[in-house]
């Protein structure tokens, strides 16, 4: 058996032997860190037995991959400290998740907040009891007889849904038996002290709100304190940025329980949308998009034929118009073929690039909705690029300049991930291959990296996607690029090429923002509410010192309103330093105090968001500096803090 490690060299091995026993065999110093193994680019436990040619990599607490291993771990530490404190709980799942981990139980008397501390605690001494960490396995009914034995329901009803033949794995470490796949550390003592109770919410058994109510337990773990340290800062500087805090607060949007995920756009909030439709419009022209709309609902026949209807149906929102089936769109792609098949096409008219700002919509269970990150209806800046098979990789490169372009505008860094065939998909192997093929070369080209995300692209063709990172290190999946052979078959769309012969067209599916909604929500969180002043609702705000100034304040709000300036006017009988105050807490770019001194000059007294006194400046003067700003896009507020 050979083993090809990280560094390239190989081992031969004349019998099969664990991950842990390579390591070991590599070094003992290698064997004590190590907490799971790579093969051939799967992550599996450090007990897992290799018994064929493979490439090993053993993971230590150093590599990124090995942290799910111990938030998972971390989760059965939890799952056994609630048991503990609390015998007649009742466990559901605990996976790992991308920034910590949870567990769903099922509690006799409600959990609040107030026992974090008393779990954690007993956490502290499970870690400290250092309990060996022991997999083993049981057949199917065996298994399930094991966990009624032990009056676990939910585990019981997960191993039902695993097939007859099935082996089934378990984890236990002292007293506490878990149902779980893994994989696991060697120890309790593994997971050590970097970890913290989160919050609490409620969760539905297997996400079905037709299912009991069960109390979700979030939590984190990191392999440093300092690291740990970082996570929980970045949270609280998170809850400060919160859109619907912010929202609210500014007067951007609202819920309302009349219509719980759709929401109300005030209208400060419509300024700051239509500005960046505005900018969506003039970037799209200059890259040579034609812009169209499509209707909201759409016959049965339309989504049967696109595919949705099999695939996207209870996602859908339905309703019958003369006896026949409709539904509200979820996407506007079927729409845009629509147009593309309206009349004839020859080569010469591709790449038809056909951008849609839609209205479209989804149905997300109430558990999901979170304020304009997860709603039921919202603006999706789609566009349809339609294009011969030697044009994919330009207009692929060209989406990905177009994308970068917008990041780059709003201060994001962005990483990509390549999304390939998942399981519930329609088209050929040979298109599948062929489509993704396509993705990869492109990337490849722009030198791009890029993680390979299995299994997770559309049903009619794999995906670019592009992850932005804000300010605070998050990051959101945004942008978009589906390549697809499928719609033109199904719709059976045509072209005449060079050739006089009739062809079928390759369609590209693409967002830049994504949802117009979600992206103002990451806008929100990313500038905490203070926007660049091309974006802001408001862009100046005109404060008089006094009554007797108010004539004069109102020739300066014209002045501004009239070069096209966003302005307001407070027109309160309020002390200035008062007005001040209240237009920095509604994150004004620039507020004009306006007094005898700049009334008798002509003047304003300036003072911006970030650097504050500024000083009297021409009014002239200070108009054509912020019409340039606004202009140029440029974020002089954030350069300055």
């Amino acid at each position: 058996m050979k083993v090809t490690l990280k560094d390239g060299s190989v081992k031969e091995y004349d019998k099969s032997m664990s991950v842990y026993d390579i390591a070991l065999d590599l070094s003992e110093g290698l064997a004590r860190a190590a907490c799971a193994g790579e093969i051939d680019g799967e992550v599996v436990d450090i007990r897992t037995v290799v018994d064929k040619d493979c490439q090993l990599n053993i993971l230590t607490m150093k590599d990124e991959k090995a942290l799910p291993v111990l938030r998972h771990t971390a989760s059965h530490v939890m799952a056994q400290a609630v048991k503990r404190l609390y015998p007649g709980v009742k466990l559901a799942i605990g996976p790992s998740i991308s920034d910590g981990f949870y567990y769903d139980m099922e509690f006799e008397t409600p959990l609040t907040s107030d026992d974090f501390g008393k779990i954690e605690a007993e956490m502290k001494k499970i870690i400290k009891e250092n309990l060996e960490i022991v997999r083993f396995t049981k057949p199917r009914a065996e298994a399930i007889a094991f966990m009624q034995e032990k009056g676990e329901p939910y585990k019981v009803e997960l191993i039902q849904d695993l097939p007859e033949d099935s082996e089934i794995s378990f984890y236990q470490q002292g007293e506490f038996v878990d149902l779980c796949a893994g994989p696991h550390l060697k120890s309790t003592k593994d997971v050590g002290k970097a970890f913290k109770i989160m919050s609490l919410a409620g969760a539905y058994w297997r996400g079905d709100e037709h299912n009991k109510m069960l109390t979700r337990l979030y939590a984190t773990a990191f392999p440093k304190k300092e690291e740990l340290e970082a996570y929980i800062t970045m949270m609280e500087e998170a809850k400060k940025r919160d859109h619907r805090k912010l929202g609210k607060e500014l007067g951007l949007f609202m819920m309302h329980e009349a219509g719980p995920g759709f929401p109300f756009f005030l209208p400060k909030g419509m300024v700051l949308k239509n500005t960046l439709l505005d900018y969506w419009r003039e970037i799209h022209k200059k890259a040579g998009y034609v812009e169209v709309s499509t209707p909201v609902i759409l016959n049965r026949s339309l989504w049967e034929t696109s595919g949705h209807w099999d695939h996207y149906k209870n996602n859908m929102y339905t309703t019958v118009i003369d006896e026949e089936d409709y539904a509200i769109k979820p996407m506007n792609c079927p729409g845009g073929v629509l147009v593309y098949a309206s009349e004839p096409r020859s080569y010469r008219d591709l790449p038809i690039r056909m951008g849609e700002l839609g209205l479209v919509h989804r149905h997300e269970k109430s558990g999901q909705l979170h304020g304009l990150m997860r709603v039921r209806c919202f603006t999706q800046d789609d566009a349809h690029i339609f294009m011969t098979p030697d044009q994919i990789k330009d207009e692929i490169k060209g989406v990905v300049a177009l994308i970068n372009e917008t990041y780059s505008l709003f201060g994001f860094q962005y990483h990509v991930e390549l999304s390939t065939r998942p399981d519930d998909s329609m088209g050929s192997d040979e298109d599948w291959e062929m489509a993704t093929d396509a993705l990869r070369n492109a990337l490849d080209e722009l030198e791009l990296p890029y993680v390979v995300n299995e299994g997770d692209g559309a049903f009619y063709g794999p995906k670019i996607d592009f992850h932005l990172v804000d300010c605070i290190g998050r990051t959101w999946q945004c942008g978009t690029i589906q390549l697809d052979f499928q719609l033109p078959q199904r719709f059976e769309l045509e072209y005449v090429g060079a050739d006089g012969e009739k062809h079928r067209p390759i369609m590209i599916h693409r967002v830049v923002f994504g949802s117009i909604e979600r992206f103002i929500g990451i806008l929100i969180e990313h500038y905490a509410g203070a926007f660049p002043t091309w974006l802001a609702p408001v862009q100046v705000r005109v404060l008089p010192i006094s009554e007797k100034y108010m004539g004069y304040a109102k020739e300066v709000e014209k002045k501004l309103n009239d070069a096209g300036v966003r302005v307001e006017l407070d027109e309160r009988s309020e002390k200035i330093g008062y007005k001040i105050r209240e237009a920095q807490t509604a994150r004004i770019p620039y507020m004009l105090v306006v007094g005898q001194k700049e009334e008798e000059d002509g003047a304003v007294a300036v003072r911006s968001r970030a650097a504050g006194d500024e000083g009297a400046k021409a009014l002239d003067d200070f108009i054509a500096g912020i019409l340039k700003e606004i202009e140029t896009k440029e974020n002089r507020q954030a350069q300055q803090k």
